[in-house]
Parts: structure tokens; C-alpha cells; sequence
């Protein structure tokens, strides 16, 4: 990290404020204040009266406005929690301030809005990452696990769904300008995991999008994507499904896996090392009729194994931003990583606008 940036002893607590204090900026106030000794929540800013009111009652300085803020020199790290649409005007204002900056995702509205903010925080030399805290999920850490331990052998398929049955979009998230709908409030998480667990280009991406409840925005999607090594992964987000799906369902060469939910329940099942299928001459009778191909597999030729054990903690985000100021850390979250994640999301609403699938290098 540059020397320019801010460093101390370990001991040393980073004083952090918040641009908007609703629902997600009081929970990183209230997650940081019980996980993160190395940071202290000192105040916050919001356009509504009543959520300043909420945030003096909770000990904080309540800023009458943003140059407020920004001229306060005891705050190193401001964290971005408004609508979406106000991110990039927020996150640029404080790097030139003098501020290190976290920003809610997405990050932006489209690509070119984040290198603007990449290009601010190059100039300023200041740290600048994104709350993709769900690269912590248990769920996917498990199914990061199943690949990188190679459990299943090369993966070819891979399912990922968030399924609710609420219909209703909550506040702005309904409204096109400021940047809602389900495809940058869910896509932008599960679409970045993906990328993060295979580093490898993503060569073309197909889209559905429907607004079946919401006039403005998408409620539901099922986005493909397919990358260099073949890899084809489904995502998809559904706002008015009451028979659920997994959270994750993939097929490796050498077996498949299931996880159920976010907690992580699930299973592999694998081939057998020593034992090898047979065709039999007599066709096989099922409910469905005769078949050879979709036969049930014999039993003796498969075995059934635990999912991986992995250690998560949402915290793990901030204490990153902590060793990195430091010095001592590598950022994990890199804002040209989320770059890749804000291109393919554009190709998203382009494919959907044009009804095809569209080839890419990103």
C-alpha cells in the first residue's frame, strides 16, 4: 500500500463515519462496533432528519451535510450506504477529501462510473474497496471449497439461486434511478462470487430479466454466463417462488454437489474409485417407462461425502481494510475485481435489451 496511506500500531483505531444511516449503514455501524476494536464509528450522515436523530441516540456525531463530514479531519474511513445512484458522487468526494473509501455495492450504476472512482482514488492515493461481503457467505465458501480442493474433479456446471416468495421490492430498490432492481441488489453478489472462484475470462453472457410486480425494475432474472474453460454457471434470482431450488447445485467430471441453503447444508456424491459401471444387455423400467441412458445409477458404483468444513466471519472484510492501512494485508476485495463484475452486468441489460446472448472477452 502506498506510504501516503494512513499507519499505526495494531492497537491504533481507525475512526470511521457513514453516508446513510438506513437499514445497511446502521448494520455496518453496529457489526463494526461489535467485531472491530481496530475501528471506531464516530458519526454519520443521512438526508433524513429522523435518521440523524437515530444516530445521535446511538452515540454518534449526526453531520448536518456531507461537507460537514468531509471537513472533519479525525475521520480516516468513510463507509457509502446510500442508494446506489449517489455512490460514485459520495465515494470521489470523500477520496479528495482526504478519506479512504468503502462503498456499498454495486459500487456504481454501470463500469464507467467505477473507473472514474478507480481513476480518483489512483490520484488521491487513497484505499478504495466495495462491500462484497458475501465472498464470506458460508454457502459459498463451501462451494469456493469443493473447487479449489478439486472434490468433484474439472467443474463444467454450476447453479447458483436466491429464491424468496415477498414479490414486493423494499423502497428505492423498486425504482430504475436509483439503480434497483434484483440484478445489481443480488446479481452483483452472486455474479462476484463467481468470478472470484474461477479467474478466468468470461467469454459470453445471456439474459432474461422480468418485471413481473416491480413497473420499473427487475424482480426476476436468470442470467448464463459461460467462461474460457467451458465452465457454464446459471444465476438466477426469483421474487415470487414459493417451491425453492437449492442455493448451489454443480456437476464436476467426477461427481456432484449439492448445498441447500445458506446455512450449508448438503451433500457430495462421488464415483467409486473401484467400481466400474456395466452396461446391462435388458433395458432398464422405470415410472417414466424403459431407458438405459437415465437409469437410476446402481448404488455400489457412488459414495456420499460431508461437505467441506470452512471457518467464516463477516468481520473478516473490515480487519482486511485494517491491514491494509497497516500495511501488513493485501486488499481482498479490488476494485478492478469489481470492475470485471460491473462489465459483465452491463451485458446483462445490454443482452436483455437486445433479446440474443452477446460474446465477450472480460
Amino acid at each position: 500500500m502506498n506510504s501516503n496511506l494512513i499507519k499505526g500500531e495494531c492497537a491504533m483505531r481507525y475512526k470511521l463515519a457513514i453516508i446513510g444511516y438506513g437499514g445497511m449503514g446502521g448494520w455496518h455501524h453496529e457489526n463494526i462496533r461489535k467485531s472491530l476494536p481496530e475501528i471506531e464509528v464516530v458519526g454519520a450522515y443521512d438526508i433524513r432528519e429522523e435518521m440523524l436523530q437515530k444516530a445521535s441516540e446511538k452515540g454518534l456525531r449526526a453531520y448536518k451535510s456531507v461537507e460537514e463530514l468531509l471537513k472533519d479531519k479525525t475521520v480516516d474511513i468513510v463507509t457509502i450506504a446510500t442508494p446506489n445512484n449517489f455512490h460514485k458522487d459520495y465515494a470521489i468526494a470523500c477520496l479528495k477529501a482526504g478519506k479512504h473509501v468503502v462503498c456499498e455495492k454495486p459500487v456504481a450504476m454501470n463500469a464507467k462510473e467505477l473507473e472514474e472512482i478507480i481513476e480518483v482514488s489512483k490520484q488521491e492515493q487513497k484505499l478504495f474497496s466495495i462491500h462484497q461481503n458475501r465472498r464470506w457467505d458460508k454457502d459459498y465458501r463451501i462451494m469456493k471449497a469443493i473447487y479449489d480442493q478439486n472434490l468433484i474433479g474439472k467443474f463444467y456446471r454450476i447453479e447458483s439461486r436466491v429464491q424468496g416468495s415477498r414479490r414486493a421490492l423494499h423502497g428505492w430498490r423498486g425504482y430504475k434511478v436509483n439503480g434497483g432492481g434484483m440484478v445489481l441488489d443480488w446479481g452483483v453478489h452472486m455474479i462476484d462470487q463467481l468470478l472470484w472462484m474461477f479467474p478466468e475470462e468470461v467469454i459470453s453472457v445471456e439474459a432474461h430479466l422480468h418485471n413481473i410486480f416491480a413497473p420499473e425494475v427487475d424482480d426476476h432474472f436468470d442470467v448464463l454466463l459461460r467462461f474460457e474453460s467451458g465452465i457454464t454457471a446459471l444465476v438466477e434470482v426469483a421474487m415470487n417462488c414459493l417451491v425453492t431450488q437449492p442455493r448451489w447445485h454443480v456437476c464436476g467430471v467426477e461427481g456432484s454437489a449439492i448445498i441447500e441453503d445458506w446455512d450449508g447444508n448438503g451433500k457430495i456424491v462421488t464415483i467409486k474409485e473401484d467400481s466400474e459401471m456395466e452396461w446391462e444387455d435388458e433395458i432398464v423400467y422405470t415410472s417414466a417407462g424403459p431407458t438405459r441412458t437415465m437409469a437410476p445409477r446402481p448404488k455400489h458404483t457412488t459414495k456420499e461425502m460431508a461437505l467441506p468444513e470452512v471457518s467464516v466471519d463477516w468481520a473478516n472484510y473490515y480487519k482486511n481494510i485494517v491491514g491494509v492501512l497497516e500495511g501488513q494485508e493485501e486488499l481482498i476485495v479490488k476494485p478492478e475485481e469489481v470492475l470485471r463484475v460491473m462489465k459483465v452486468i452491463d451485458i446483462i441489460f445490454e443482452a436483455q435489451a437486445r433479446g440474443c446472448g452477446i460474446a465477450c472477452r472480460i
